[in-house]
């Protein structure tokens, strides 16, 4: 949608302003969240989406455009064996987090490894692939996506493991562990323009590598709290988090589209969505799998993990430099 609503020359700016709306949203859904829990049951953290996502749909149906629709059918196995493929592999994760017998553990992942090469298979020589495979065969789009899913990972495994260091380690309560969550995105949504201004002008190999590298820093930064942080110690580290991943963000997506040809915009925008679900839920998986050995230490071993993921998501960025620097890798 961004992509036929802006010039190729502000594109990096529309991708600015998208990235500021996602991270707005972001920001509100912990204070929201542990608002609503001082005052009602779990079950309300997803009712109160439905009257949101309604809102959603009929401001959707009358304002957003109508780019040219693709000719060919939607391609029903294709999709049904992505779903299977990817969901077993996060069962295996989440299983092995739980615990479960080293044989279901890996029968889901081999099950997984088997999907995804029919998956393959299918994809290869199909008109429209679920998995658009063909983009993946370019250098700076294929960094992109690795990269993509290395930043969301990091996301996922702080995200999960820091609101139960706060509540079970701190003993803060769930409002204020819902405020020490905000800085992370509200600071990526400050970041969101300036990266889409810089990624204008910048390579995003750079802008991304330099991102990441930042993030990197602050996940060891908040693996390495005291014992007995204040609000201050915590806040700062967080934003500093939410600095670096802000800064790679926006240029990541956008040269993640703009290495896709202008025809297969939808394909692209499928990858940065998978990207980032898929970075999510490894992250949050992953996040499980700490608690599962380390216990009441397990968020300061997934935040480690994280800064590890931050840093080769930062190598792969600054490889787009070496790779087809006419995408403006």
């Amino acid at each position: 949608m961004i992509r036929f609503i802006y010039p190729s020359r502000l594109l990096g700016r529309g991708f600015g302003l998208n990235a500021v709306v996602v991270a707005t949203a972001f920001t509100l859904g912990p204070t929201i969240a542990s608002g609503i829990l001082a005052i009602g049951s779990w079950p309300w953290l997803f009712a109160v989406n439905i009257p949101f996502g309604l809102i959603a749909i009929g401001i959707g149906l009358k304002t957003l455009p109508h780019p040219p629709r693709a000719v060919h059918a939607f391609d029903l196995p294709g999709a049904i064996l992505a779903a299977s493929c990817l969901g077993l592999f996060i069962s295996g994760i989440g299983s092995a987090a739980h615990k479960a017998s080293p044989g279901l553990v890996a029968i889901d992942l081999a099950a997984a490894i088997v999907l995804g090469a029919l998956l393959m298979r299918r994809q290869v020589d199909h008109p429209a692939p679920m998995l658009p495979i063909d983009l993946f065969r370019r250098p700076v789009f294929a960094l992109s996506a690795a990269t993509a899913v290395c930043s969301f990972a990091v996301q996922g495994l702080a995200f999960v493991s820091l609101p139960f260091y706060f509540e079970d380690i701190l003993l803060r309560t769930q409002v204020e562990t819902g405020f020490l969550m905000t800085p992370w995105p509200l600071v990526v949504a400050f970041m969101g323009p300036i990266g889409g201004r810089l990624s204008d002008r910048h390579p995003a190999g750079i802008l991304g590598g330099i991102g990441l590298a930042l993030l990197c820093v602050g996940m060891v930064l908040l693996a390495t709290l005291p014992a007995v942080p204040g609000v201050v110690n915590i806040v700062w580290r967080m934003a500093f988090c939410g600095f670096g991943f802000g800064f790679f963000q926006t240029p990541n997506i956008k040269t993640l589209m703009s290495s896709a040809p202008p025809d297969r915009s939808g394909s692209a925008s499928g990858i940065v969505a998978t990207a980032r679900l898929t970075g999510q839920t490894i992250g949050a998986a992953l996040a499980a799998l700490c608690f599962g050995l380390a216990g009441r230490e397990g968020a300061t071993l997934a935040l480690a993990l994280g800064a590890g993921f931050a840093a080769l998501g930062s190598v792969m960025s600054f490889l787009r430099l070496a790779v087809t620097p006419r995408h403006g890798a």
